[in-house]
């Protein structure tokens, strides 16, 4: 069911000025999992039976949607998001389309996982939005190509029932299946375009998978890893330390509010299972004026573990990678970085492998999940 059925609807002509102004959204609580949908996870939108005004890469943009009132091409108004066109009937008699016309565009996920929420994005589609959209998951190992998602043999699970949103609206949806999914197809009912595309989760990698790595980043979120608390998320989120690659630009790492007292900020994070931790990297990346001026990790072993030191505090350097092996491995199954007094680190990187307790409780949960 959608979070705020009071987004059903129309929204208002485009009436000039920030367009923005009467967009309705609102704090949908599980955007606080990492978006399985993000490109810089690998995502990608794969196939759309039409795109014909707008193309379906679109959908997982990172950044918000924009409107420019006098964009237009040959084949009419450019939006900023998956539009395709209107959908007639058989006849001049039944020019409607049926009720079970629709469009729909199969999406990847950049990481496998469960799925907790789904935010579905109208933004700028006034009165050419769909009527309705639905979502379904499935979990398909490998690469499959679109014609084999398609194919009669794949099984789709309901995530999102068919269900009526509201134009330039962020239209939320919890998703209460406790699977692990790989590929979505998104549907609108029975025409129409949506600016993004949101799934947030958590991810669920495959155990063999890891085995095979030996040694790895054991909090990176493709891993399986989680930010799972912050201090203070003004300027960026903390999951943003654990995404891929290095940071490529100042908003891509995290970055705390200036500080006035004698406190200081910090993340703490969820490892992808019980690990040997070995070395590590604290990287600040484009942040030159505002990075951290000095650091330390902790670990804990469960939940009600108690937090051991494992890097003390140590001066950083800005736009830095900063690389440390550890004296002796440290095992646990959550991490902490502490940055004094306040600014901000790009990326964090733990490398270890998984304890034999650690692989055993992330294949129980693989299998569990359906993997």
């Amino acid at each position: 069911m959608t979070a705020i059925p009071s987004f059903t609807g129309d929204a208002n002509p485009y009436g000039g000025g920030d367009p923005y102004a009467d967009y309705r959204t609102a704090d949908f609580p599980f955007t606080r999992y990492a978006n399985l949908a993000d490109r810089r996870l690998g995502a990608g939108v794969i196939a759309a039976n039409d795109e014909f005004f707008a193309q379906r890469e679109n959908l997982l943009v990172p950044e918000r949607a924009e409107f420019d009132p006098e964009r237009f091409g040959h084949k009419g108004k450019i939006m900023d998001g998956w539009e395709t066109r209107r959908r007639r009937g058989a006849s001049a008699e039944h020019p409607w389309p049926t009720a079970e016309d629709h469009d729909w565009a199969l999406v990847r996920l950049g990481a496998p996982g469960v799925i907790r929420g789904i935010v579905v994005d109208t933004a700028h589609f006034r009165g050419n939005y769909p009527q309705a959209v639905s979502v379904e998951g499935t979990s398909v190992p490998g690469s499959p190509s679109p014609e084999e998602l398609l194919g009669d043999d794949v099984k789709w699970t309901a995530l999102v029932p068919r269900t009526p949103v509201g134009g330039h609206a962020a239209n939320g949806f919890e998703v209460s299946v406790e699977q692990r999914f790989t590929h979505l197809r998104v549907n609108q009912h029975p025409d129409g375009g949506i600016a993004r595309l949101r799934v947030y989760g958590e991810v669920v990698p495959d155990p063999e998978w890891l085995e095979v790595l030996g040694t790895f980043d054991v909090v990176a979120l493709e891993n399986g890893g989680r930010a799972e608390d912050a201090s203070n998320l003004f300027y960026s989120p903390a999951s943003n330390t654990i995404q891929p690659g290095r940071s490529r630009k100042m908003d891509d790492g995290w970055e705390t509010r200036r500080r006035r007292d004698q406190g200081h900020d910090w993340i703490r994070y969820r490892l992808a299972a019980q690990a040997q931790i070995r070395a590590l990297e604290i990287d600040t990346a484009y942040l030159k004026g505002n990075s951290a001026g000095w650091a330390s990790v902790s670990v804990k072993d469960g939940e009600d573990g108690e937090w051991r030191e494992i890097l003390p505090r140590t001066r950083l350097q800005p736009d830095t990678n900063h690389r440390f092996v550890l004296p002796d491995p440290a095992v646990g199954t959550h991490a902490r970085v502490d940055i004094f007094p306040d600014g901000g680190i790009s990326r964090l990187r733990l490398f270890g492998s998984l304890t034999q307790e650690g692989t055993s409780h992330l294949t129980a949960r693989h299998q569990e999940l359906g993997g």
